[in-house]
């Protein structure tokens, strides 16, 4: 059976584990809901006005363009809503434990 999911974003898969995701400016601030993920995650900040990731237990931290955020496996996060559209690119970093 297929689960659909309503997100709170739009993605567009560039290659492997490489997606462009982009959350909208008319999104609602409640669906942008503390989740953890079930592999270690590498973002990068195309477009961001105001927009901030938090972490758990640490303070939001403001999401420029240009950067690079690392977010671990199996940690709380949530994005915090600014102006305008976010986009970034996500890399899905898999576990490759064959390679010692």
């Amino acid at each position: 059976s297929l689960l659909v999911m309503n997100f709170p974003f739009v993605e567009k898969k560039i290659k492997g584990t490489i997606f462009l995701r982009e959350f909208k400016e008319n999104v609602d601030s409640s669906e942008l809901i503390w989740h953890l993920d079930r592999e270690d995650r590498k973002i990068f900040i195309l477009e961001s006005n105001g927009w901030k990731l938090q972490m758990d237990n640490e303070l939001p931290k403001e999401l420029v363009k240009g950067d690079t955020h690392f977010i671990p496996k199996m940690t709380y996060h949530r994005v915090i809503k600014g102006n305008g559209d976010l986009r970034i690119r996500l890399t899905k970093l898999e576990d490759k434990q064959w390679e010692m």
